[in-house]
């Protein structure tokens, strides 16, 4: 299970701008840009527990591949949808629930980093983690 272990950002790409184009105000994504977030991750077979803790909030996420769930974004946008596991990669589609648009998120393990991309409207961004 490569995902296993806790992952602390390290730096990401684009990221202010993706916020903006999810609406995010300026101060949040000051703010955001400089979150702290970490992440323990522990996969059981096609179950994932995920803690995020972050400058913000620290919240735990359990989901199962396949199977819809609910999720708050730290800016209190809330989302519906699942991950999937395509070859090495994790594929999570979810839908806005305030204006139906789609965010697709990627997690993969790139050399000795955890690399989680985000499409929203074209916009895509990336933040990259470390052991």
């Amino acid at each position: 299970m490569a995902f296993n272990g806790t992952w602390k950002i390290d730096r990401s790409e684009n990221y202010e701008k993706f916020m903006e184009v999810m609406g995010v105000n300026v101060m949040k994504r000051k703010l955001g840009a400089h979150d702290n977030l970490k992440m323990t991750i522990q996969q059981d077979g096609n179950k994932f527990t995920v803690k995020e803790s972050s400058n913000f909030r620290t919240i735990d996420i359990d989901f199962t591949l396949g199977v819809n769930f609910e999720y708050s974004l730290a800016d209190g946008t809330e989302l519906t949808g699942s991950w999937n596991m395509e070859g090495n990669k994790l594929v999570g589609t979810f839908t806005r629930k305030d204006n139906g648009k789609a965010l697709t998120a990627y997690r993969e393990i790139v050399g000795d980093e955890l690399v989680q991309t985000y499409v929203y409207e074209g916009v895509e961004a990336k933040r990259f983690f470390k052991r």
